[in-house]
């Protein structure tokens, strides 16, 4: 493997995310230095060539960037606690998943420690860092994330999304609640469908090809929400829905199925109804989320 030389990186953490981003870094040739709390879990990235730090003043002065991966923001805070001046001069690279605000306020305290900090977003599991699949979110300073993007391009596609440092962890978690409403739909269907025998894997051949015909829905209501539109071209309305909505809560419990993933939305298609609004496509109950009338 040749080395390369032109950034060295520490990755403290090495959970299954933070062995996978160093095992990206090693197969691009970066020298690599890791550390983690609980020791044992770095042999096969010795044995890849990275170089295990005995302590964590040691992995923090081994290196100009710091990659931070660990099991959420508090532990990120009490590693810049122990860090002290040692951070002094570096960028720290914050992706452990957590909250805008959390980003911003880890910023400011990298900041009056003398480093830079940009804070990241994974979107990817570790099975998938450093293939076409995956991409990272990155926010912050400008210049230090375009310093590092050769290093980053080894976890996977580099998405900058701005200088204000929350931004990384707002997109994450925004894709994030998009992955998991999908999860939700498709779970509840798998209970309803499963509670008449029929196995998953067969109503799977339905279900796939279904939502992909239905994704054009994410672009249309993009487009519906930057307009601030949700009356035009409306193909089935508000008030049609919420009125057809509930069979689908009833055969649930017919089919002894928890409907608690289906009944809020029945409750935002209700309220919005009720405010006046059956004439709109579905997309309007985003005004009842953002607290708009």
């Amino acid at each position: 493997m040749t080395e390369n030389f032109t950034t060295r990186a520490t990755v403290a953490g090495l959970g299954d995310m933070g062995r996978a981003l160093a095992a990206a870094l090693r197969r691009n040739g970066f020298p690599v230095t890791v550390w983690n709390r609980t020791p044992g879990k770095a042999g096969e990235l010795t044995a890849a060539g990275a170089r295990e730090a005995a302590g964590l003043a040691e992995a923090f002065e081994a290196s100009p960037v710091v990659i931070l991966c660990v099991v959420d923001n508090e532990a990120v805070g009490e590693l810049l606690d122990a860090a002290g001046d040692r951070l002094r001069g570096r960028t720290v690279v914050n992706l452990t998943n957590g909250t805008p605000r959390q980003a911003r306020e880890l910023a400011e305290r990298v900041t009056a420690l003398g480093a830079e900090y940009v804070d990241g977003g994974i979107m990817a599991v570790p099975p998938g860092i450093g293939t076409e699949a995956s991409f990272v979110l990155y926010s912050g300073p400008e210049h230090a994330v375009e310093a590092q993007r050769e290093l980053f391009e080894a976890f996977g596609a580099v998405r900058y999304v701005g200088e204000d440092t929350g931004l990384a962890a707002l997109y994450d978690l925004a894709l994030l609640s998009g992955m998991y409403g999908m999860h939700a739909g498709v779970v509840h269907a798998y209970a309803l469908i499963g509670s008449a025998g029929v196995p998953a894997t067969e109503f799977s051949a339905l279900l796939v090809p279904w939502i992909e015909a239905m994704s054009g829905f994410v672009k249309e209501a993009a487009d519906r929400v930057d307009r601030d539109d949700y009356t035009k071209d409306v193909v089935s309305n508000l008030a049609m829905q919420a009125k057809a909505f509930p069979n689908l809560i009833e055969a649930s419990v017919e089919q002894g199925v928890r409907p608690d993933l289906m009944e809020p939305v029945l409750r935002l298609f209700r309220e919005r109804v009720a405010q006046g609004h059956g004439d709109e496509d579905a997309v309007g109950v985003i005004k009842l989320l953002r607290g708009e009338s």
